[in-house]
């Protein structure tokens, strides 16, 4: 049933109790993931940095941000802009910048520098191999004629309806091949399904042809998987008490009555017990997406020591209640918000934690590698939505909801009980690639993530026939071959270290074995059964 909510303020305790209580007397089996690895952390670990500490290392990289261009031997029209910084336990930190050229922003321009705890650079990540440098920055196209080319683009692609764009941007285009002048447009709408619409095409400012497109509104299809009774956050307001959580910075749920645009109502209650576990209840929705926040925020804190979306201790909102029968989910960066959609006949509101963690780890993937939401890089983005997604799931220990790797088993989108994905055989939904192949990066992003799922999975649990929380699994590789898992723990560690210090926003799967490994070395050696691990991973869903 859909969960019934009491108190203020709350912790997992009860669901947590409930859940230990009811795999023990279960007596489940699980794979590699069962012994994690509780030893103490690596010095290539993260450290956990407060919103203060980490707006001061913010501070100190704008400060010497002209040094460090010079360091790494950037042009002098060439600027760099801090987004991000990331610390290690050996004073290691790396800093994610985008750069700018001339004054205009560089698309793909973006690179993350390592910093010895001595101050000298040990090495430059960058999503853009060549030298940034364009002939001229004056445009030939008029932004009239490129705002029309994307309304056109837009409409061609029959996913945007009502077709609007905004004025267009002069950029540098670099995130694929010889860098050119061009003009970003943003053309709002909406999509075929009833999810706004926020498509960026990309024109050559000379000539007007398209160089790339991708669409801004992240999202993914969700179940209504009910955790039963829980505690969630809530404060005393002016009317009663409000749905908002000051413990996990000040995290708020809105209702938006069936409505598609603007904020929504702040959801309050008379009496801080809220919903009825009933669909009909207009805060048993939001009940579920307050949960399903909390505990995306207490994984990324515990397991990460990332405190909040962007690290910076603040945190997102919630909107329930999107449109009316809308079967879907969606994360905007724009509004810092995740928007739930009621489902069919308005009956199965989309607000599970997994589908939480799903849209608010697209956050988290907009403010560290951003990778753009289109081939290769979109299908990175998309499953590393679902690969934290499942964590969540694992870290919650929700009794209602026993962990697995499975992505919207309860929802019956396909009307046999069969989930919409498979993490250990992703090919089992009729669509999702297994493997990686010459055509990955024009298949869409929702069945491209299945390399990666794929990869997760083996590198989490290894090949093979096996038996996880009752859930039995049976997952092969591109070439035959045995893979040993390491265990999620350690697996879902070196997703997060790469997504944070290695990848970019052109980061396509070859990039994303180099930088997997590269985290894994970082935190467990070169020669590690966990670097190992890695590459015989991707090896088995053929990324060599």
């Amino acid at each position: 049933m859909t969960p019934h909510i009491s108190r203020k303020r709350s912790t997992l305790a009860i669901a947590t109790a409930v859940a230990a209580g009811a795999l023990l007397a279960g007596g489940l089996t699980t794979g590699a993931s069962a012994q994690p690895d509780r030893a103490a952390a690596p010095s290539g670990a993260p450290v956990a940095l407060s919103s203060t500490a980490r707006a001061d290392l913010l501070q100190d990289a704008n400060a010497e941000k002209a040094a460090t261009a010079e360091k790494i031997g950037l042009g002098g029209k060439e600027k760099l802009v801090v987004r991000d910084v990331v610390k290690d336990r050996d004073g290691t930190t790396h800093t994610r910048y985008e750069r700018t050229y001339d004054g205009l922003p560089v698309l793909g321009g973006d690179l993350v520098v390592h910093t010895a705890k001595s101050g000298s650079v040990k090495s430059v990540t960058k999503a853009a191999k060549a030298t940034i440098k364009v002939a001229s920055t004056s445009a030939k196209v008029a932004t009239t004629s490129a705002a029309k080319s994307a309304e056109s683009t837009a409409a061609k692609t029959g996913d945007t309806k009502k077709a609007d764009a905004q004025a267009p941007r002069k950029v540098v285009w670099a995130a694929s091949g010889k860098p050119v002048l061009a003009h970003e447009t943003v053309v709002t709408g909406v999509q075929k399904d009833g999810t706004p619409s926020k498509l960026h095409v990309i024109t050559d400012a000379a000539t007007g042809k398209k160089l790339f497109q991708y669409q801004a509104i992240e999202n993914g299809a969700g179940h209504s998987q009910y955790s039963g009774d829980v505690e969630v956050g809530s404060k005393k307001g002016s009317n009663g008490f409000d749905l908002t959580d000051d413990s996990r910075g000040g995290h708020s749920t809105y209702d938006l009555a069936h409505g598609q645009s603007g904020e929504g109502k702040l959801v309050t209650d008379d009496d801080d017990t809220w919903g009825t576990g009933k669909p009909e209840d207009a805060q048993t929705a939001a009940v579920d997406a307050a949960y399903g926040a909390q505990l995306t925020w207490d994984y990324y804190k515990g397991v990460h020591g990332r405190e909040g979306i962007k690290g910076d201790g603040k945190g997102a909102t919630s909107r329930v209640h999107y449109g009316k029968a809308y079967v879907n989910a969606f994360w905007d960066d724009s509004c810092f918000c995740m928007t739930y959609g009621d489902g069919e006949g308005d009956k199965k509101p989309l607000t599970s934690m997994d589908v939480a963690a799903h849209e608010m780890t697209h956050g988290v993937t907009a403010a560290t590698a951003n990778m753009e939401y289109s081939g290769e890089s979109g299908g990175l983005n998309e499953a590393t939505s679902d690969i934290f997604a499942a964590a969540v799931e694992f870290n919650a220990k929700n009794a209602e909801d026993v962990p697995d790797y499975m992505v919207g088993e309860k929802i019956d989108i396909n009307g046999d009980g069969s989930p919409l994905r498979y993490m250990d055989k992703p090919s089992k939904d009729g669509n999702s690639l297994d493997n990686w192949s010459a055509d990955a990066g024009n298949v869409d992003v929702h069945y491209s993530s299945g390399i990666a799922n794929h990869f997760f999975y083996l590198l989490s649990e290894g090949s093979g026939a096996k038996e996880i929380n009752g859930v039995k699994y049976d997952s092969p590789t591109a070439d035959g071959s045995k893979v040993e898992g390491i265990g999620r723990d350690k697996a879902e560690k070196i997703w997060f270290k790469a997504l944070t210090t290695y990848f970019t926003t052109t980061t396509d799967y070859k990039a994303a074995r180099e930088g997997t490994l590269k985290a894994a070395t970082d935190l467990y050696g070169a020669d590690s059964a966990e670097a190992k691990g890695v590459a015989a991973a991707w090896t088995g869903v053929n990324v060599k």
